[in-house]
């Protein structure tokens, strides 16, 4: 009995301390006063609205919009803002009916890739043994090939379109969540309030989920945000490439492989569509490094 109650004392000292190292309002309040983070969520703010909001600007769709060859190649002017492609649709349209389309296709495969490998990691750090065997060799197999060629290699073979494209990225992105999810539950299994909640009874499933997992939601955080600018990158290459979305689509990726061709006589074509990408991944890129700082004691320390 007495052995009991100090196992629980021992687990509400642990909860009362912090076991999530930070709440979210910590995090919310450290992160204000990084300029990295303000910067990055400022943009990626914007990014998000401009997609959310494309269909009820006013501007037309660039899959409903007709064809006019008088109006193909145009300059920036008040009327088309980012010029004309070479069919006549105006490039600033299909810009922001694009952010759609990346922000879309990158949330989505960092989500499942999110999901197979915190899943399949989490299971290898924390039972160990044939399990991490297993799952260990299947993450570094997938680790092994770049993430791109990967993922280059997929959508080739799956055809193109939306769903092959998020299918892809999440194939060749899922090893990096897994590689971490392990190496941090393989820490954190040995703690001393893990060895508590195995001592009352607590069953593995509730342990991994309730306890190892939010302990690891720090580095998890951070590497989904630079993630979701490697996974707009790589649509955008494949798409570039003719192995992504549909050339119909409205995207980053394929305007700049139409730009290509143009970028002599019509260089709006394809600078405009290269700023914005430019732009969307550095919020990201900006988010992550800044979260970096902000949830990693350690960057703290290196910092006073």
């Amino acid at each position: 009995m007495m052995f009991r109650k100090r196992l629980n004392n021992l687990m509400i000292s642990w909860k009362s301390s912090g076991g999530f190292k930070q709440t979210a309002l910590e995090i919310v309040s450290r992160g204000s006063r990084n300029p990295m983070v303000a910067l990055g969520t400022s943009i990626i703010i914007v990014m998000v609205a401009l997609a959310l909001l494309a269909p009820f600007l006013p501007i037309a769709d660039p899959t409903l919009s007709v064809i006019d060859v008088k109006e193909r190649l145009l300059p920036p002017s008040g009327r088309h803002w980012f010029g004309t492609d070479n069919v006549g649709q105006d490039v600033f349209s299909r810009v922001i009916w694009g952010t759609r389309v990346s922000l879309t296709v990158a949330s989505l495969a960092i989500f499942f890739s999110l999901i197979i490998g915190v899943t399949l990691g989490l299971m290898a750090g924390y039972f160990g043994g044939v399990a991490d065997y297993i799952i260990a060799g299947t993450i570094d197999l997938f680790w092994t090939f770049p993430a791109f060629l990967l993922a280059l290699a997929f959508a080739a073979a799956l055809g193109s379109s939306l769903m092959n494209v998020i299918l892809a990225i999440s194939v060749s992105y899922w090893a990096g969540f897994g590689r971490l999810m392990r190496g941090q539950a393989l820490a954190v299994r040995e703690r001393q309030f893990i060895e508590a909640s195995r001592a009352l009874g607590a069953k593995s499933w509730r342990i991994m989920f309730t306890h190892v997992l939010p302990n690891c939601i720090a580095p998890l955080t951070v590497w989904a945000s630079v993630g979701v600018a490697d996974a707009i990158t790589i649509e955008s290459s494949l798409s570039f490439l003719g192995a992504g979305t549909p050339p119909s689509t409205p995207s980053w990726g394929n305007m700049l492989n139409l730009g290509m061709q143009y970028i002599g006589e019509a260089w709006w074509v394809v600078t405009f569509p290269g700023v914005i990408l430019l732009i969307t991944v550095l919020g990201f890129n900006l988010l992550g490094d800044g979260l970096r700082d902000v949830l990693d004691p350690r960057m703290k320390g290196m910092r006073r």
